[in-house]
């Protein structure tokens, strides 16, 4: 088995750990996705299958004030927007799905950035 074959097993066992573990709560799902460039947060009601709110670093709002979508900044510019939106929605608490990805660096800004504006996981 090659390092990427691995590293990609891995990555899908972690993500499948959490989203079984959040099922179990029943709430609102603070959804996160990171790529290269940009970061993304949802605000999904699996109980319903809808998505309430969403906000990436690809927002007007964000992308003018930011001199580049890929950093802890724009991590945490999209943390203050998701959180706003779900002020808006009427949504105050909910479940932290960090998928595959590991709880630091971007992932971690854009949650605690979400907790400083009002959401509360």
């Amino acid at each position: 088995m090659t390092q990427a074959i691995k590293s990609k097993a891995l990555f899908e066992r972690r993500k499948q750990r959490v989203r079984t573990s959040i099922k179990r709560h029943g709430r609102v799902r603070l959804s996160v996705f990171r790529s290269g460039k940009h970061i993304y947060a949802q605000l999904i009601d699996d109980s319903k299958g809808q998505t309430l709110a969403a906000a990436s670093s690809l927002d007007k709002a964000i992308k003018g004030t930011l001199t580049s979508t890929s950093t802890v900044e724009a991590a945490k510019s999209v943390g203050k927007l998701i959180a706003e939106a779900a002020q808006k929605a009427d949504v105050k608490q909910v479940v932290f799905d960090r998928g595959g990805y590991l709880f630091h660096g971007r992932v971690k800004a854009l949650a605690n950035a979400a907790r400083e504006h009002g959401l509360s996981f």
